[in-house]
């Protein structure tokens, strides 16, 4: 093949991957990796075929590809704890921490408790909380275990049973990993044109870094998951459902996370971004709670508890 016919298969390869892109990106999501690595293993083939690399440029294009898949599919702890805090950090960019310390300890201690019964009771580098200095009402989870509450949100909380139902709806997002299913799900087509456009030569070390780099950018759309757009409703809901075996197992009252909804919908105003932009609305979470929990009933708080509670909130209440 000459090199004018060489470059019109190229562009015709690129627009097809592209094309290719938009179609298996709704399939990646839920297939994941597979997806991935069955559309690179095709059109390094067609490639191959066609003259357009040589024998060992396919095997280099489909080990890159194995690598990146791995990527994907198999973040270690360790790795899972790095990556948590780096998007920590840049949660940190857009909110202080808040400096008090008694209550910066109270919730530490209250969400460690609560992860040790969660189906997540280790990570690699423990569970960290932090109270955030800001009147927005919102929560984080990280991945790797580490979880942000604003005061705007623990200021909705009225006794102990609240901030626990906070803490563990946030241990359900760490348990069930969804900020690493937010990684999964992101860059997906990206990665596919790069492999697409690339597989006309071997992978040199500009491009490799080109891939790296597509891939660091995770970290950034995860951030914006997180802060911005959040999770799904679907994902909300079942971190609910976490949060309500949470706090059973660990002799809180589920309905706490109940009235820490009906204050929180009356706090909330629309515009403002925080819970209102990125969970579903208190009353429909409400709705699907008490298919789980049944009838609500007022949270019978022990004195000790509400005392504990007053004595390291009383800053931020």
């Amino acid at each position: 093949m000459n090199s004018a016919g060489r470059r019109q298969f190229l562009n015709q390869t690129v627009r097809m991957t592209m094309g290719l892109g938009a179609t298996l990106s709704l399939s990646a999501l839920s297939l994941g990796c597979q997806s991935m690595g069955a559309a690179t293993q095709i059109g390094t083939t067609l490639a191959q075929q066609y003259g357009v690399i040589s024998n060992s440029q396919a095997t280099s294009i489909l080990k890159s590809s194995q690598t990146i898949s791995k990527t994907f599919e198999d973040i270690s702890p360790e790795q899972e704890y790095y990556l948590g805090r780096s998007i920590g950090a840049r949660i940190l960019q857009k909110y202080s921490p808040w400096s008090d310390q008694k209550a910066n300890r109270y919730i530490n201690l209250l969400g460690t408790a609560l992860s040790q019964v969660s189906d997540c009771p280790e990570t690699f580098g423990g569970y960290h909380f932090l109270a955030l200095d800001s009147r927005d009402i919102n929560a984080f989870a990280a991945p790797g275990g580490f979880v942000f509450v604003t005061r705007g949100l623990l200021q909705c909380c009225k006794h102990e049973d609240a901030v626990a139902s906070v803490l563990a709806h946030e241990i359900g997002h760490v348990q069930s990993k969804d900020g690493i299913r937010a990684i999964k799900t992101s860059r997906l087509t990206t990665a596919l044109t790069v492999l697409g456009v690339e597989g006309s030569k071997n992978l040199g070390s500009s491009d490799l870094s080109k891939v790296a780099s597509d891939f660091e950018g995770a970290i950034a759309d995860v951030s914006q998951t997180l802060i911005n757009s959040g999770y799904s409703k679907t994902l909300e809901y079942e971190a609910d459902r976490a949060a309500t075996l949470i706090l059973t197992r660990c002799g809180y009252d589920p309905n706490g996370l109940v009235e820490m909804l009906e204050v929180m919908g009356k706090r909330l105003k629309p515009g403002r971004g925080d819970f209102f932009t990125t969970h579903p609305t208190p009353k429909n979470r409400i709705a699907k709670l008490r298919k789980c929990i049944g009838s609500y009933r007022p949270v019978q708080t022990p004195t000790k508890r509400q005392i504990r509670f007053e004595k390291n909130m009383r800053n931020v209440i």
